[in-house]
């Protein structure tokens, strides 16, 4: 167990360098292009395989501790160490990035998306997915900060180089952003770690706070929250998504909103929640009063611009969506309660599958109709997927109701888990305050019913195929292999929540109580 989660992280590296070698005659197939787009499937394929199996050998029933541990020195004037390890909470997001890596690395083989070499693009998607599994794996603040940060070029490149219009302004305003929220949480990870005498992120956690005084723990919530909130997104520092999701091709919009947004709530779990409880009851209400502008917000940009003559963009769209979803996630963690982090945590893994469904369905109607503007897809019929490609509008009607909170689908439980956190706040927040967030939120879930059934009418109906007009191909046999696996995860979520809730739960409780359960 410990060699393999030390071989998932970094297995997707050495692919990496791999993908940039020749690729041996036997190996090459038609052509070298289609070689490394193999060899890209076969790694990320190979890290799901083993993510799998580390899933399949975790200890259940004990899943508050960390399992498959690897601890050794590295930096040893820093005591910073190479320490990795995962429990209830990393582990699903540690599958859920091995899986979309590797359904965006089958769709790619099948549908490059135009732009230079394909040796370049499985490099990067590669390390994009190291850097990733590390952030989720990695226990040690410094690792930690490596590891957030090795996301930012390749994510650029992947937009910058195989994007869409506007594709070098939505990269630069993606990297400006992320590095600049990155420089102040790197100051509030050192101040944490200078002050509390070690980097070690498990020892922090069980020393819950009691090391560092509480206006060094404001200090440090205000700094290291910046760098995370930028990265989750929360209003008001959102405004680089819609565009970096408007360029990117299909791929990055799914690995950007299906996991790198991930990787901002999940530091807020993972360090600020244990690591300075008394900075983070200081800021609760303000990040709860955040959380719930951004619900309202992306409901109400996407409302104006599924509006009829806005000529808004569906990638667009599903982007604003985004930062309301992540709303709800932030409102679960201000709460402060197990019942609220869980329903955060179950919302960041129903976002990764549903939100990386509808950007593989959208970029499928773009490749179709050559754009993604509502007002030319609606047109004066509507772009009718029900009758001219029925499997394809039903997927896409799947994925925004499970999108708006559909009960029974994975969308429903983390925002209900969130608002319930919300009716009964952690000990010293303001239980008024609170109850105002829980009712402002419930009315962002009206919004969002309201923009999704509005985008499931202007595109999935409409009239029959004009005579003459050439037909739409229906979901391709690729197409389905990618997709299956998020909408069967989607209804098991739904279903089934206790799988996931009984991995976060008993983890969060002890998280919560310093780890001493």
């Amino acid at each position: 167990m410990q060699f393999l989660l030390v071989a998932i992280v970094a297995g997707p590296l050495l692919g990496a360098a791999a993908a940039l070698l020749p690729a041996p005659p036997g190996l090459k197939g038609k052509s070298p292009d289609q070689a490394v787009l193999r060899h890209g499937v076969v790694v990320t394929g190979v890290i799901l395989l083993a993510a799998i199996v580390l899933a399949l050998g975790f200890d259940h029933d004990r899943p508050s501790m960390m399992q498959a541990t690897t601890d050794v020195g590295w930096i040893r004037a820093l005591d910073v160490r190479i320490h990795l390890g995962v429990d209830g909470i990393s582990l699903p997001l540690l599958v859920l990035t091995a899986l979309l890596s590797f359904l965006c690395a089958l769709y790619s083989y099948f549908r490059m998306p135009a732009g230079p070499s394909p040796k370049a693009f499985v490099a990067l998607l590669l390390v994009l997915e190291s850097g990733t599994l590390a952030t989720f794996a990695v226990l040690d603040l410094i690792l930690f900060f490596l590891a957030f940060e090795t996301v930012l070029i390749p994510m650029y490149f992947l937009i910058a180089r195989w994007g869409g219009e506007g594709r070098q302004a939505a990269a630069w305003k993606f990297i400006l952003y992320t590095l600049l929220g990155s420089v102040v949480m790197l100051l509030g990870l050192l101040l944490v770690g200078v002050k509390a005498g070690t980097f070690d992120m498990v020892a922090l956690a069980a020393d819950n706070g009691r090391g560092l005084t509480t206006s060094v723990q404001v200090i440090a919530v205000l700094a290291i929250g910046l760098g995370l909130a930028v990265k989750t997104p929360m209003w008001p520092l959102h405004s680089w998504l819609p565009d970096a999701h408007t360029a990117a091709p299909t791929v990055g919009s799914v690995l950007l909103a299906g996991v790198l947004l991930k990787m901002g709530t999940y530091g807020f779990v993972r360090i600020l929640l244990p690591v300075a409880p008394d900075g983070m009851r200081t800021f609760a209400p303000y990040l709860a009063a955040f959380a719930v502008a951004g619900i309202i917000y992306g409901s109400l940009a996407c409302l104006a611009l599924v509006r009829p003559g806005s000529k808004g963009d569906l990638k667009r769209l599903i982007a604003y969506s985004s930062v309301g979803h992540m709303g709800f996630v932030l409102l679960g963690i201000a709460t402060m309660t197990p019942t609220g982090v869980n329903g955060a945590l179950f919302a960041n893994v129903a976002h990764g599958l549903v939100t990386g469904l509808l950007f593989f369905l959208v970029g499928a109607v773009k490749d179709r109709y050559g754009t993604a503007d509502l007002d030319t897809l609606a047109g004066a019929t509507g772009a009718a997927l029900y009758g001219r490609a029925p499997r394809l509008g039903a997927l896409l009607a799947f994925a925004t109701v499970a999108s708006l909170g559909l009960p029974g689908l994975a969308g429903f439980w983390g925002e209900m888990l969130a608002l319930f956190g919300a009716f009964e706040p952690a000990e010293g927040l303001s239980r008024p305050a609170f109850l105002t967030f829980m009712a402002i939120g419930a009315f962002g879930t009206l919004l969002t019913a309201a923009y999704l059934l509005l985008v499931v009418r202007r595109v999935c109906m409409g009239g029959p195929r004009p005579a003459g007009e050439t037909p739409i191909a229906d979901v391709q046999g690729y197409e389905f292999a990618a997709w299956t696996p998020l909408v069967a995860l989607t209804v098991l979520a739904g279903l089934w929540p206790a799988v996931l809730l009984g991995l976060t739960d008993p983890a969060v409780q002890k998280l919560l109580a310093g780890g001493t359960r």
